[in-house]
């Protein structure tokens, strides 16, 4: 691993780089926190015209559109420039908020390549805080240095004489180098080496060059490459010890050529340059924020719009139901064009001439929290033991409730009937009171079980959550929908009401814990449309890992 003091090194690079072609490189995520520190290390920047873009701006105010005013002074239509209208360089503070429409329409900026830059303020703390992905894939720069900044620490020299980036010659095996590098770190996109081709020959010409020399390419894989790796590429194996040794060399062979033989090429020099920088999650199988690939699981529920609470979003056309909120602003915008014809249609009429058409609503998208519904079957001695299990693993999921905002629940099922014994709650001293209580025997209900499972899902759904409901059962179903008890029925009840769940769009986790996986219970997984799991000897916490392992799935 990299020290702090390299880490500001390249930090240093990077922005010296940015400052001398920003338009070319196509800028960076700067992930770090307000700060006197993030104000010095952005300091080279201020010389440029830095354009600042909050997550919510609208897209008059990106990409031009109607002004209005100036359209009502003067009775025809007049439009407003954007900030994309010309090359400029943007910064888009608290990137970490930002959406992902608003992501992808910057860029597709970037992707026309007309000279614009963006700078990304990521101030995240948590994975799920980061840049969009499609953003972060395009921007080939991620700073985040380590520690404490250096006293001193200023930009590389500048040189007297510097070229123009674009006529930097670049050869084919260099070319070769950057996709062959990438493919090793699994980075499956093509624009990380096209980015570190970029960035190569930014740093030649800002070193006075004309050509990429393996410096070039030893600074751009180290800037581009770290922080989208996937994978840490495989040692060759050694040689056994009682391999056949090779035969002896000639001695006729000249001692340059001996020489040329031991040098590595180049592209392992860089694999070991980029071993060095890599982030310390990359091995428990993270990826750094702003890459394309990023951990799940984050614990949140569904993205829902709405017109009351939330993110706002641009207005769309609508018709006022009592419920909608109109967005004054952007009615009169879409009005005002039409003034003049309308004025000519309706001459003796006053005040502005609105339309249903010229009708705009307010949207709001806001993310829901996750519901567990963990439906546990408790009858009989086999079953019991495994209740043991399924409250264990109940509290272990509180607990990490509180960092992940999940809701849990608890349905339990025996005899002929099922109980709702803990309703959503993230109360953990609640839920150890209402699990020790937990009876257990009598007949298997799955079918019952499955169905207040899907009521409470419902209702769940209704106010706000997002549910996901979790059966653990060994799937010996023999109590039928109606409380009588026929094996048969009981079967085909239980898949009855696994469709149900399907037709919900609830997501479920069928976990087999009987001694022997069950084909019935991955059968009935199929008709809920969700995963199937057998677990025969499971403990609380190796059912706790497996229900978050199936969740980030």
């Amino acid at each position: 691993m990299s020290t702090d003091a390299e880490s500001w090194e390249r930090a240093a690079v990077a922005m010296a780089l940015l400052r001398f072609a920003p338009g070319y490189l196509g800028g960076a995520i700067i992930r770090m926190r307000a700060s006197p520190t993030r104000d010095r290390l952005m300091h080279p920047l201020k010389g440029l015209d830095l354009r600042r873009l909050h997550p919510t701006i609208a897209d008059e105010q990106l990409f031009g559109g109607l002004d209005l005013a100036a359209t009502l002074a003067v009775s025809h239509l007049v439009q407003s420039r954007g900030h994309f209208d010309a090359p400029c360089t943007a910064l888009l503070v608290m990137a970490e908020r930002c959406g992902s429409e608003l992501g992808a329409k910057l860029a597709h900026q970037l992707d026309r390549d007309m000279g614009h830059c963006i700078i990304a303020l990521d101030e995240g703390v948590d994975a799920d805080e980061a840049t969009p992905a499609a953003l972060g894939e395009r921007l080939p720069f991620h700073i985040a240095p380590d520690g404490r900044m250096p006293a001193g620490w200023a930009l590389p020299a500048a040189v007297a004489t510097r070229y123009d980036p674009t006529t930097v010659i670049c050869s084919s095996e260099d070319l070769t180098t950057l996709t062959l590098v990438a493919a090793q770190f699994g980075i499956d996109s093509m624009r990380a080496p096209l980015l570190a081709l970029r960035v190569a020959r930014a740093h030649a010409a800002f070193q006075g060059r004309g050509e990429i020399d393996h410096g070039d390419l030893e600074i751009a894989v180290s800037l581009v490459f770290p922080h989208r790796a996937t994978q840490v590429p495989q040692e060759p194996e050694a040689e056994t010890e009682d391999a056949t040794p090779p035969p002896p060399e000639p001695e006729t062979e000249d001692a340059g050529n001996t020489q040329e033989s031991l040098d590595l090429p180049e592209g392992d020099m860089l694999v070991e340059a980029i071993k060095a920088l890599l982030p310390p999650d990359l091995l428990a199988g993270l990826v750094a924020p702003g890459t394309s690939r990023q951990s799940g699981g984050d614990g949140a529920g569904q993205k829902r719009k709405g017109n009351r609470r939330g993110r706002p979003l641009p207005s769309r056309p609508g018709r006022l139901d009592g419920q909608a909120r109109i967005d004054l602003v952007a009615t009169l915008r879409a009005a005002a064009p039409w003034q003049p014809i309308r004025r000519r249609q309706q001459p003796k009429a006053r005040g502005l001439l609105i339309r249903p058409a010229d009708i705009r609503l307010k949207r709001y998208q806001e993310q829901s929290d996750r519901l567990l519904i963990f439906t546990v079957d408790a009858s009989g001695s086999a079953a019991m033991s495994r209740l043991n299990e399924a409250k264990g693993a109940v509290e272990l999921l509180l607990a990490q409730a509180y960092a992940a905002r999940d809701h849990v629940a608890l349905v339990s099922f025996r005899g002929t009937q099922a109980e709702v014994l803990l309703p959503p709650t993230r109360s953990l001293v609640q839920t150890k009171r209402r699990l020790a209580s937990l009876p257990g025997g009598g007949g298997t209900p799955l079918a019952v079980g499955l169905q207040t499972a899907a009521l409470l899902a419902a209702q769940s759904r209704s106010k706000g959550l997002t549910p996901t409901i979790i059966v653990l059962t060994d799937g010996r179903a023999n109590v039928a929908l109606d409380g009588t008890p026929n094996r048969a029925r009981a079967g085909e009840d239980a898949e009855q009401m696994a469709r149900m769940i399907r037709s919900q769009g609830a997501r479920t986790l069928v976990i087999d814990m009987s001694v022997r996986p069950q084909m019935s219970l991955r059968t009935l997984a199929g008709h809920c449309d969700g995963q199937y799991l057998a677990l025969p000897r499971a403990t609380a916490q190796t059912l706790t890992g497996a229900v978050s392992a199936a969740l980030e799935a």
